[in-house]
């Protein structure tokens, strides 16, 4: 690197910051986090591209009814299992109404996924990430939202937020067998059947698949939504919907041999 004056070093600093590549205090020293920065900034530079933008939208495939007992089978209960977990613990549709996967972005969990550094601190100043739950209203449309987070941080954005049927936050994608936050959310735009898969993942994953084979509402609502799940009623809420849905004709299915 050429030699700099202290005001251009400086300036240099001050743009590296500015877009995330970490060149430490701005004191117009070049010193050599500011000479590692700059070096990175040039090989992102002078690398193409590889990863196309998020996909949020896909097939797009709504659930069917035989998705229930088939997705159910596997782990040894039927449709209305499966059917009071997504009455009382999933949303109703899978996508909105743009056809985008369903999405809610977390503030509060984007700033613990980021950690200190210069990228929590610029999506603090621009309103994206704060350290408590409640801390601002959540705007009726949560992408333009989650896109300002991806300009900072893509992974620590889409493990941020909430997706799809099951309402699956993102920093689970490994729980339930993806590699990523986006290869999960790019897998579930393809359809609702594999929202309600990942769900079922997750169930098993918690070790909360006896609890639903046993109907143990109770012991399944607590590991599934925390010890305050009485304050709520949500094994309440699960039984009844069991309930409801046991006084239902099943769908006819019968596992392949």
């Amino acid at each position: 690197m050429a030699k700099m004056d202290r005001e251009a070093v400086l300036a240099l600093q001050m743009a590296l910051n500015e877009i995330g590549f970490d060149a430490g205090p701005e004191d117009g020293i070049l010193g050599p986090r500011t000479r590692g920065a700059a070096g990175d900034y040039l090989a992102a530079k002078e690398t193409p591209a590889t990863l196309a933008p998020v996909r949020f939208t896909g097939a797009g495939r709504r659930l069917k009814d035989i998705d229930l007992p088939r997705i159910g089978a596997q782990i040894g209960v039927g449709e209305d299992e499966l059917h009071a977990v997504m009455d009382v613990e999933a949303r109703g549709s899978g996508f909105d109404g743009q056809g985008r996967l369903a999405m809610l972005f977390e503030p509060h969990v984007f700033y613990r996924e980021l950690g200190p550094g210069a990228d929590r601190d610029r999506a603090v100043a621009q309103g994206l990430a704060y350290q408590r739950w409640g801390t601002r209203a959540y705007p009726k449309d949560s992408y333009p939202r989650l896109l300002a987070a991806i300009r900072i941080n893509e992974e620590a954005a889409l493990r941020s937020a909430s997706w799809g049927l099951p309402q699956m936050m993102g920093f689970n994608a490994e729980m339930i067998g993806y590699p990523t936050a986006r290869a999960m959310v790019e897998a579930f735009a393809e359809g609702e059947d594999v929202q309600l898969q990942g769900m079922v993942d997750y169930i098993v994953a918690a070790g909360l698949d006896d609890e639903l084979r046993r109907h143990d509402w109770a012991g399944f609502a607590r590991g599934y939504n925390g010890p305050s799940y009485r304050t709520h009623g949500y094994h309440t809420k699960l039984r009844s919907a069991f309930l409801k849905w046991d006084r239902i004709p099943d769908t006819p299915y019968h596992a392949a041999a």
